[in-house]
């Protein structure tokens, strides 16, 4: 009994409490929008107009010798 109790009093509370907030002012919608990666998604980034895994960035980083746009040595 004493549970049932105790869960009535924190949903009252809880209730209570949401009653009392304002409601927030309504926001121009450029400003809420966010631009992820120029939707490449996530994990993605945009190179020379490509989206590109950002793992393949950073093993092109690591390339040594580039022969014909393939890396022939590794770092």
């Amino acid at each position: 009994m004493i549970k049932w109790i105790a869960v009535a009093a924190f949903v009252l509370a809880l209730a209570a409490s949401a009653k009392a907030m304002t409601v927030p002012p309504i926001a121009p919608a450029e400003g809420l929008t966010t631009h992820v990666a120029y939707a490449c998604g996530a994990g993605r980034v945009r190179v020379n107009g490509v989206c590109v895994a950002r793992t393949t960035v950073r093993q092109a980083r690591r390339c040594i010798r580039w022969h014909g746009g393939v890396c022939t040595a590794w770092q």
